[in-house]
């Protein structure tokens, strides 16, 4: 029951913020390690615990995913369920010694993208003409990170919108989820054929991640929104550290 109980807590949290800004996996995937559960397949099964919430937001912005030509919206799904299969493979080949290693550096990179993503945006903003609009390879390259580890994925997908030019940011926020939800589709597909998702932790992660979701929204409306990213900031800092003691302890 102490288990299943910072399970359910850590994903009741992780709905919330990911409703507010971002970074519900700094507590699904250490919950999960935390609990018993090994690395790789800690992280499997976060993706898994917080696959609803991006459904949700894809059909929230269902709007503004039809103001993009449908050939050019299939094309950018494609690109990111080969990419997302890159990642998810690249995982499934890890050893937990190795993903272990991998870890904290992830978080701490994850954690510093959100806390930098206006700035990070704004100069990506800036040099927007460099960048082919609707490039591939960026995509691509980004795909594999977020089949590989979601965290700060979100982040990073909005950066590389704004170097390709977009500025709407509902529209920006419309093909982020929607594109996470297709990068997450594929990653659960996968890491629930190679048999190394914990289902009983996820299934109860899953309804507790909903219910977060449901009611991160009027919290999400009544906090400034500093105090959201440093919420998200000392969650992201304080696992980074955790996982950093680990290795060396």
């Amino acid at each position: 029951m102490p288990d299943t109980a910072w399970l359910v807590v850590a994903a009741l949290g992780a709905g919330i913020l990911n409703t507010l800004a971002g970074g519900g996996t700094f507590l699904t995937f250490p919950a999960l390690v935390f609990t018993g559960v090994p690395p790789v397949a800690a992280n499997a099964t976060s993706a898994v615990a917080v696959f609803p919430g991006y459904l949700g937001g894809a059909l929230g912005f269902k709007r503004e995913l039809q103001t993009f030509d449908r050939q050019s919206l299939r094309r950018l799904v494609g690109i990111t369920v080969a990419g997302g299969l890159a990642g998810s493979i690249l995982l499934l080949i890890s050893s937990n010694e190795a993903f272990s290693i991998v870890v904290p550096f992830l978080l701490l990179a994850a954690t510093l993208a959100f806390l930098l993503g206006d700035r990070i945006r704004a100069w990506a903003a800036m040099h927007s003409r460099a960048i082919t609009p609707f490039g591939s390879a960026g995509l691509f390259a980004t795909s594999i990170y977020g089949g590989y580890f979601n965290g700060g994925l979100g982040i990073v997908l909005l950066a590389l919108f704004a170097l390709w030019g977009m500025t709407n940011i509902h529209t920006m926020n419309g093909l982020k989820n929607g594109l996470s939800f297709a990068l997450s589709a594929i990653s659960v597909v996968t890491f629930a054929a190679a048999g190394i998702v914990a289902w009983p932790q996820a299934t109860i992660m899953m309804a507790a991640a909903t219910v977060g979701g449901y009611f991160g929204a009027p919290i999400a409306r009544a906090l400034p929104k500093g105090v959201v990213q440093g919420i998200v900031a000392v969650v992201g800092f304080a696992m980074s550290l955790i996982f950093f003691l680990r290795l060396v302890i």
